[in-house]
């Protein structure tokens, strides 16, 4: 597979499909002043090169009833290959865990939860962390209130000028 060179215009496509995948692409085409069909086709390129990982739409988690974010740093008495496994396998099934982190530092694991209120929080450490073969510690910490939540990547440190996505 050829490797793309990202360029101003990669990059501006980017940026515009991040903040809003519903664009058409004659409306992402003129938002970027380029015609349709290179547009179509860079944006075909990035497909294929994996510069995407999927479209979604952003649902508002307390118009849905999922208002409370508990942050969780979990530890493995034993954090060995065959346990990070077995732990990454279990909380990737449960639809409560938003984010998974395994991480450097005092614990091994940052999990982002959202759960509809306190109850249903219980009953999914209840329930299913804590019986989880080798955790040994959990501690919560319960969002008070978002102040930043970003889905898009910051681009700006691809600049100007033409990039090998090697060097990435």
């Amino acid at each position: 597979m050829t490797v793309h060179k990202l360029d101003n215009i990669d990059r501006k496509i980017l940026e515009a499909l991040q903040h809003d995948a519903s664009l058409s692409n004659a409306e992402l085409a003129e938002r970027i002043c380029l015609s349709p069909s290179p547009c179509s086709r860079r944006v075909r390129i990035l497909e294929e090169q994996g510069f995407f990982r999927g479209r979604v739409t952003l649902v508002d988690p307390a118009r849905v009833g999922l208002p409370v974010s508990v942050f969780l740093h979990v530890t493995l008495d034993q954090p060995v290959k065959k346990n990070l496994k077995h732990f990454e396998t279990k909380v990737s099934a449960w639809p409560e865990v938003m984010e998974c982190y395994l991480m450097t530092g005092d614990f091994d694991y940052l999990l982002r939860v959202a759960v509809p209120d306190l109850a249903a929080y219980q009953r999914f450490l209840e329930d299913k962390l804590t019986g989880v073969k080798g955790v040994s510690s959990i501690r919560s910490s319960f969002s008070l209130k978002q102040v930043q939540y970003r889905t898009a990547l910051p681009l700006g440190h691809l600049g100007e000028e033409a990039l090998d996505t090697e060097q990435l």
